[in-house]
């Protein structure tokens, strides 16, 4: 799905450029292209995830205890 976006009469360019920036960082194309620069072997990824979960898992539980208190 290309991205589109119209630039309206009398608009500044850095107001623009914004809005397209802005543009980018929701359709997740930065950060697509970030996580394709460099090849990543499966095991490492699967390691950064399995890291991604157990840090969840850390976080719910010191948020369940706070809201207890």
């Amino acid at each position: 799905m290309p991205l589109r976006m119209r630039v309206h009469e009398r608009e500044p360019i850095g107001l623009a450029l914004r809005r397209f920036k802005k543009l980018l960082e929701r359709s997740g194309i930065q950060k697509e292209l970030r996580k394709r620069k460099y090849y990543e072997k499966p095991c490492e990824a699967r390691r950064r995830a399995e890291l991604r979960k157990q840090s969840a898992i850390r976080k719910a539980r010191t948020q369940g205890t706070r809201t207890k208190v």
